[in-house]
């Protein structure tokens, strides 16, 4: 039986995902319209609050296509907070205007290949603490999608050596290392949580740069022949102005 590996995990992440229905909102008067902006620049602000004091993160998108027009993306230490986040969200004004489409929860991940060095347990590292417990990039574009890895005849990778496992991610993330400052992003393990066994949350400052990050490691054996994905999330980060200009298209 192959050797499963121990992670290191951080905060909760919630991926949550809605339809504006435009019928509603349009048909709303100009004070219903107002009253529920400002009711959720309560809510923009005490997340922002929340992140300044680094005990979570968040960030707002718009989604390009029909899948979905908004991702509202929450971090937090605990469960709980996740639900009490959710929960404030669905109560608000804001929320009678918006469709739920899908959502993704999971949990900030790294995986522990490489031992201990010098006695030292990596999880305990501030470097990688920060990583367990980041703060959202607030560049301009986003891109999310789920994954799994294949567990299908000679393609399980659940089969594998923990040894080759290791090599084909170090192989995996040169690829990613050529993207550094133009591409940053955020692994999630969602085994147990959701239909999916990863998130994966990608930030650029160039909007092709994603294209091109995951296509090049398509080429990658630990993608190419143990790779599978879910429907991928692409749109624009939104600050409480912006999502206001929308709102008000």
């Amino acid at each position: 039986m192959a050797e499963a590996v121990e992670t290191m995990d951080g905060w909760y992440v919630l991926h949550d995902l809605r339809k504006v229905d435009w019928t509603k909102w349009n048909k709303a008067s100009v004070e219903e319209r107002n009253a529920a902006l400002k009711q959720f620049k309560e809510h923009y602000l005490a997340w922002d609050e929340n992140e300044k004091k680094e005990e979570g993160s968040f960030g707002i998108f718009h989604i390009v296509g029909q899948k979905a027009d908004l991702m509202f993306t929450l971090l937090r230490p605990t469960l709980e907070e996740i639900l009490d986040a959710e929960t404030a969200l669905n109560k608000s004004a804001l929320a009678e205007f918006l469709i739920p489409t899908d959502s993704y929860m999971s949990v900030v991940e790294l995986s522990k290949y490489r031992p201990d060095q010098d006695g030292i347990d990596p999880e305990t590292l501030p470097e990688t603490q920060k990583r367990l417990k980041p703060i959202l990039e607030k560049w301009e574009y986003v891109s999310f999608y789920p994954m799994s890895r294949k567990r299908e005849g000679e393609d399980n990778w659940y089969t594998l050596e923990k040894s080759k496992r290791g090599k084909l991610l170090y192989e995996h993330s040169i690829t990613g290392r050529k993207y550094t400052g133009e591409v940053k992003q955020i692994i999630t393990g969602s085994t147990g949580f959701d239909e999916w066994e990863w998130g994966v949350t990608l930030f650029a400052h160039d909007y092709l740069q994603l294209k091109k990050i995951v296509y090049e490691m398509r080429y990658d054996t630990a993608t190419a022949r143990y790779g599978l994905f879910g429907d991928f999330y692409t749109g624009k980060t939104l600050t409480f102005e912006t999502l206001e200009e929308m709102m008000h298209v």
